[in-house]
């Protein structure tokens, strides 16, 4: 449905089309609400023009900081940004935090009035968040404002598709409302508009200090950990460790989100803010995603720097196609995602060599995996399948999770961890929340990880963290 303007005459403006339909599905939600005793969602979806979503992202600042994200494709053919807050999904230290999320969902979801008449996925009601690496990891100050299991329905959501600008407005009624609140609702989204004529241009402050936190201890760490693996009979840990940032103002999360656009432009790039924190990055790693019933996967595991030269980046990348320590991580991340998705595939398509992804700073072996699943398979189960993945947790899995709570100095909170989206029809995509960091006021943390195996060696893997900082780096605006 076109929002259409029905007129303005002598200074005094009548109602668009949209706003009668708003009026009418609000007062039949509150009908709702009252009938059965409790909170009942109204979610109605319009096709717009063209809306820049970095600009939208940015329009919330003022009325929405703390209650945003944002997400985009690596292709530039998927894009959303939402604004606000209806309802919110939390849940801590749980066994099941994946299934209990998607049930809260589902249940959520009942009789709700969603007026939707168009075909794409993650568009109406959906809900963005994502899971901290490990629930059972003692949480520090460091990530106080993120619950394990952190989830947003938007009262605003921004979906770009191919081209295509679709904005889907969520509000719930209470048994209690008056009915008057539809007009609430009607001014509050048309101020939202007014906010995108705005000028939001927000510059990043000077960087003060980049401080390494305990990089010896760290490489202590790995050398230890090394002799433990000879002995076994584990195969591989991942290790992670913290660069921490000091600017001389706040870090404004549009503002970094902007360079990190520009900059990384074919990864995917997330933000989630919480109580005025934020958590951004650009991930080159797809964990799975769900279309109707076909499932996407990406094993990737591997990497070497990029090259100077057009002829020296050929010979670094062939170099890693060769190179033995990086194609054995490399297959242990292919059997892990096959084994975990052949529970709910009866098909799965994959090559039998991985490939080159090239992005700005790093090279990675890659491998591509398209699988074929019965239409009522849950994405969240299968993103609890798949997380950790032996790229980011280690193998065996469970005694890697295990080992990395015992060793790591670092609360790796979201990172290395799924960060997405899922759609009212069980539609949605989850990345790992790799080359990202956290900003917290005048300071950002930053996270990077390597895979030791028994031959590591602690000052190269050392180094590749430093090249894995890079991204979100630059994007900060140091080098």
């Amino acid at each position: 449905m076109e929002t259409a303007l029905i007129g303005c005459f002598g200074g005094i403006c009548l109602i668009t089309i949209q706003e009668i339909e708003t009026k009418e599905r609000s007062l039949l939600a509150m009908k709702r609400a009252k009938e059965l005793g409790r909170p009942i969602l109204m979610s109605e979806v319009e096709k717009m023009n063209h809306i820049d979503p970095l600009l939208f992202f940015s329009s919330g600042n003022e009325h929405y900081s703390g209650e945003r994200f944002f997400w985009k494709d690596p292709k530039d053919e998927f894009i959303l940004a939402g604004l606000g807050i209806s309802k919110q999904f939390q849940i801590d230290q749980s066994d099941d935090r994946f299934g209990l999320i998607e049930r809260e969902w589902k249940e959520f979801l009942k009789d709700s009035l969603i007026s939707n008449p168009f075909s794409q996925i993650g568009i109406g009601p959906l809900i963005f968040g994502g899971f901290s690496f490990d629930p059972y990891k003692e949480k520090t100050v460091l990530w106080s404002k993120f619950d394990d299991s952190l989830f947003y329905l938007p009262k605003y959501l921004l979906s770009v598709i191919k081209g295509q600008v679709y904005f889907t407005t969520n509000f719930i009624f209470t048994p209690n409302d008056d009915e008057l609140l539809y007009k609430h609702i009607i001014d509050e989204r048309n101020k939202l508009f007014q906010s995108l004529q705005k000028h939001h241009h927000t510059a990043l402050p000077a960087l003060l200090e980049t401080k390494e936190i305990s990089p010896e201890k760290w490489k202590n760490t790995v050398d230890a950990m090394v002799k433990e693996l000879i002995r076994g009979p584990l195969k591989k840990v991942v290790l992670a460790r913290e660069l921490r940032l000091n600017f001389n103002d706040l870090v404004a999360s549009e503002a970094v989100m902007q360079h990190l656009n520009e900059q990384q432009h074919e990864s995917f790039i997330f933000a989630l803010e919480s109580s005025g924190d934020c958590f951004l990055g650009a991930s080159p790693e797809r964990l799975v995603k769900k279309n109707g019933t076909e499932l996407f996967s990406t094993c990737l595991a591997g990497s070497i720097s990029r090259g100077h030269t057009p002829e020296e980046d050929r010979i670094l990348g062939e170099k890693l196609l060769s190179d033995q320590k990086n194609l054995l991580e490399h297959q242990y991340v292919v059997e892990m995602i096959k084994e975990a998705l052949e529970e709910s595939c009866e098909e799965i398509i994959l090559p039998d060599k991985p490939q080159l992804m090239k992005i700005r700073d790093i090279q990675h072996l890659y491998t591509p995996v398209i699988g074929k699943c019965s239409g009522d398979s849950s994405l969240l189960h299968l993103v609890e399948r798949l997380h950790p993945t032996p790229a980011l947790g280690g193998l065996p899995k469970k005694e890697a999770v295990e080992k990395i709570r015992q060793v790591e100095e670092l609360d790796r909170g979201f990172y290395a961890a799924p960060v997405g989206w899922l759609d009212y029809e069980g539609n949605g995509e989850f990345a790992v929340a790799i080359r990202s960091g956290l900003l917290q006021g005048k300071e950002a943390s930053l996270f990077a990880g390597c895979g030791v195996v028994a031959d590591s060696d602690s000052e190269s893997e050392y180094l590749e963290t430093s090249l894995k900082f890079r991204p979100m780096l630059r994007a900060l605006g140091g080098k």
